[in-house]
């Protein structure tokens, strides 16, 4: 374990079982059909990638970035969209692939941003949902994989200022670290 994280909540091996669960419920939800995988870049690049190995299906993937932290540890409340995607989804079914469901802001601009694309249907999946937040209106997780609490978590993609993205676990940062 890291000397900054304080305890490991999900384990490389509890990560990889929840991961390949969800990606055969996808693979079963969408069957016969073809969605666009849309990960939200840092965060959930790892996720993604190990979620559409297991989904195995002919998806198409592409990216966006959208922030709202920068290198706090508290939303700014403003979301900006850095990248958009480049595939047209145009009628197209859309999953939206993120680290983490916290206030939801990001990922309600974001799903007005893809309605305005003309999507056929938008989803959302995440790997983590924190329960205590409170959520951004009509933005909930379709798909998950674990539920959390008011902690603030890295490691699987999820950073501090840059920082922890490939621990192979998700653990507990200790408070000192982020409140410098």
């Amino acid at each position: 374990m890291h000397n900054d994280v304080e305890r490991i909540l999900f384990s490389e091996e509890q990560i990889k079982e929840a991961v390949t669960s969800l990606g055969k419920r996808i693979a079963e939800d969408y069957k016969g059909r073809r969605p666009v995988f849309i990960g939200i870049l840092k965060g959930s690049f790892i996720f993604m990638s190990d979620l559409v190995r297991a989904v195995g299906a002919d998806s198409e993937l592409d990216f966006m970035i959208a922030k709202s932290y920068g290198n706090a540890a508290v939303s700014s409340g403003t979301v900006n969209i850095i990248k958009d995607i480049d595939a047209d989804i145009s009628g197209r079914d859309v999953i939206v692939v993120e680290d983490i469901l916290d206030t939801a802001r990001t990922l309600a601009a974001v799903k007005v941003h893809l309605a305005d694309k003309k999507a056929a249907s938008v989803k959302i999946c995440t790997l983590l949902d924190k329960v205590t937040a409170v959520k951004a209106a009509d933005v909930k997780a379709d798909y998950k994989c674990f539920d959390v609490g008011n902690e603030f978590v890295v490691g699987y993609g999820l950073d501090y200022a840059e920082k922890y993205r490939g621990l192979p676990y998700i653990g507990v940062l200790r408070r000192e670290i982020y409140e410098r």
